[in-house]
């Protein structure tokens, strides 16, 4: 449709800026190929004529679109429809269970570091059978990416895994001998249950708040049980959702120390941190395996993570990686590599936070919630209910064409520990996410008998 006259542009009925709808009206138009990437889009002017707005609205509606890489400003030229290739709207199910981030980085981007990635990868000693670790050079840049972005650490520090579930299993795996109870939230992981079934060790859960876990109770559980593991996810906590603050994380660090327990900081969805602070690797390196990815903050197309084990179990650690997989596949790694030195990682962090923060405020009307832990932006938010209802719940939510997580996925146990993770990043555009969080709300709003 390069030339075809446009007339009208219809503005969703939903809540929200009058600006928002416009941008989610353009941004459906190109989902549904109207507009094709390398598309002028027509004048201000034009599109206010169109949508029967201001001027000044469709200037906003653009920019929000621009933000987030849907769109890409020429001076003197124009406004045009970006490489990022956006999927078409789908009639069918919405899939609101896979908690991955939508695709934001440009095929032309792509294919600048695979150009990148491919010369280095030829260029590796061995075919690419170098350390197991990484090489230093790999090393070297995703720990620059981290100081940019996170926390200091050399690259001598760092292990590369096979995403940071597998970093996870190792870490598991090295304090098995010290302990096969591992404290953790009523809602955790699934990858993280995962790995603790496949090595017979026991997940116990700790009572937690919008902040965290609560520091008396994590005290309770350590000196009660056998555990001296405690599992975290400090930021957007999966599927809880918050992010855990700088007292809190020092009252949570004293009760660790106090029981001479271990931590696994599982700092995935770092991206979306606005609390600040420092980490648990920097408050207490010696006791802290640090776990982080490219997946949710870049892209979920390349399976690497980063593991920074306590320094004297770095040769452990490196042993078992060698036994289960010699190393993070280099080619892999060179793509991420070249990613960074590219700068996609700061156009797609800045794209996601400013996306999920959209998304976050929509389901927060959608949904009618007074608060949110994180309204700032978050990839998932938990609705809190008994877990009865939550599995009928989903189930009646499927009937109507949306998909959940099932709530058992995440469970670790406690009455208080029930609910529904709804991944709100997880939908290619916010049209389908509006229907299907209003599917949910709808659901909600029945009495809790009707929902059998």
């Amino acid at each position: 449709m390069r030339n075809e006259t446009r007339k009208e542009i219809r503005l969703p009925d939903t809540p929200g800026a009058l600006h928002e709808r416009l941008a989610a009206a353009v941004e459906r138009l190109i989902s549904e190929r109207r507009y094709q990437p390398g598309d002028r889009l027509p004048t201000h002017r034009e599109l206010a004529e169109q949508a029967g707005v201001a001027i000044g609205t469709v200037t906003k509606a653009l920019e929000l679109l621009s933000s987030r890489g849907i769109l890409r400003g020429e001076v003197g030229r124009g406004t045009f429809v970006s490489d990022v290739r956006i999927p078409p709207v789908g009639s069918g199910i919405v899939d609101l269970a896979i908690n991955g981030p939508p695709q934001v980085i440009s095929e032309e981007m792509f294919r600048a570091a695979a150009d990148r990635a491919m010369r280095n990868s030829l260029a590796l000693p061995h075919g690419g059978y170098a350390d197991q670790r990484g090489t230093t050079q790999q090393r070297r840049v995703l720990a620059g990416w981290l100081r940019a972005t996170r926390l200091n650490l050399d690259e001598d520090h760092l292990i590369l895994t096979v995403g940071v579930q597998h970093g996870v299993y190792l870490a598991f795996q090295d304090l098995r001998a010290v302990s096969r109870v591992i404290a953790t939230e009523s809602s955790t992981y699934p990858g993280a249950l995962a790995a603790a079934r496949a090595l017979d060790m026991q997940m116990v859960p700790v009572r937690h708040d919008s902040e965290g876990m609560i520091a008396s109770d994590l005290a309770r559980v350590l000196k009660e049980s056998t555990a001296k593991i405690v599992y975290m996810t400090p930021v957007c906590q999966n599927p809880l959702g918050f992010e855990i603050g700088k007292e809190r994380r020092r009252e949570l660090l004293a009760v660790i120390e106090k029981h001479d327990a271990w931590i696994v900081e599982d700092d995935i969805y770092a991206v979306y941190s606005t609390k600040g602070g420092a980490t648990f690797k920097e408050m207490a390196p010696s006791r802290t395996y640090y776990l982080n990815s490219i997946s949710k903050c870049l892209t979920p197309l390349i399976r690497m993570g980063i593991m920074a084990p306590p320094l004297d179990r770095r040769s452990e650690v490196t042993r078992a990686l060698r036994a289960q997989v010699w190393g993070s596949a280099p080619y892999g790694v060179e793509m991420a590599c070249a990613l960074i030195d590219l700068g996609a990682d700061a156009a797609a962090a800045k794209i996601l936070r400013a996306e999920a923060k959209a998304r976050v405020q929509l389901a927060k009307r959608a949904l009618r919630l007074d608060t949110v832990p994180m309204p700032e932006g978050a990839p998932h938010l938990w609705l809190p209910m008994k877990s009865v209802r939550a599995e009928k719940l989903a189930r009646m939510a499927s009937e109507r064409g949306v998909r959940l997580t099932p709530p058992d996925a995440s469970f670790v146990g406690g009455e208080w520990g029930g609910g529904v993770r709804l991944s709100i990043m997880a939908t290619t555009n916010r049209d389908d996410l509006d229907r299907a969080l209003r599917a949910i709300a709808a659901l909600l709003e029945e009495p809790e008998e009707m929902i059998v």
